[in-house]
């Protein structure tokens, strides 16, 4: 099965790949178009577009929850080949890559979930492009004044929930309302759960030397 889902997005990748280097057809299409585009026509070379446009943001959010490079790696495989299939259940009311956030973000707690024995790595892992700066804090933000450098250490530690939450509001400047649709909960209950990944965060921070 692993082998059949790298080929089938290696083939799907490949295929998205302009002949002309200058001349990509497809870079004034919208996610939007591109994703009606995709279902009406079942197109995998459409679908390679929209691949290459979200695949290093999955990996990222896949790397959150994994405990390795090649663990995020399959959770990204599999996060896109499920795409491909549920692809119609976009219904538009929100941007596509808010959905995607939401669909990536449910795949991962599922797939821990599903793991309930399994431990969060507690070493930082050094992939090129990958940052755990939380780059959009507010000034007023308690967690402005943490080493940067610890603080990734600190987010390693924590539950990869609150974790991917934590880099969806202040790393990826996801709005509160955004949150809301990706979680399915209401804006009391996304600061709630900010405010207790922040204080796990500090908590977790706090005991690092």
């Amino acid at each position: 099965m692993t082998f059949l889902r790298r080929l089938c997005l290696i083939i799907i990748r490949n295929q998205s790949r302009p002949v002309l280097q200058f001349d990509d057809p497809y870079s004034e299409m919208s996610d939007e178009e591109l994703v009606q585009q995709i279902v009406a026509k079942k197109d995998s070379t459409l679908f390679g577009v929209l691949y290459d446009r979200y695949a290093k943001t999955v990996y990222n959010k896949c790397f959150g929850f994994a405990k390795s490079q090649k663990e995020a790696e399959d959770l990204t495989q599999d996060v896109f080949l499920k795409l491909f299939i549920k692809l119609g259940s976009f219904e538009g009311r929100s941007k596509f890559s808010t959905w995607l956030y939401s669909f990536t973000y449910n795949f991962c707690v599922n797939y821990v979930t599903r793991d309930k024995g399994r431990k969060i790595s507690d070493k930082a892992n050094s992939i090129e492009d990958t940052e755990y700066k939380l780059s959009s804090v507010d000034t007023d933000d308690n967690l402005l004044d943490l080493q940067v450098e610890k603080l990734q250490k600190a987010l390693e530690l924590i539950p990869p929930e609150e974790k991917s939450l934590l880099l969806l509001k202040y790393q990826d400047s996801v709005s509160i309302k955004e949150l809301e649709d990706i979680l399915d909960i209401g804006s009391s209950a996304v600061k709630m759960r900010l405010k207790r990944a922040k204080a796990r965060v500090i908590e977790t921070y706090n005991t690092l030397p």
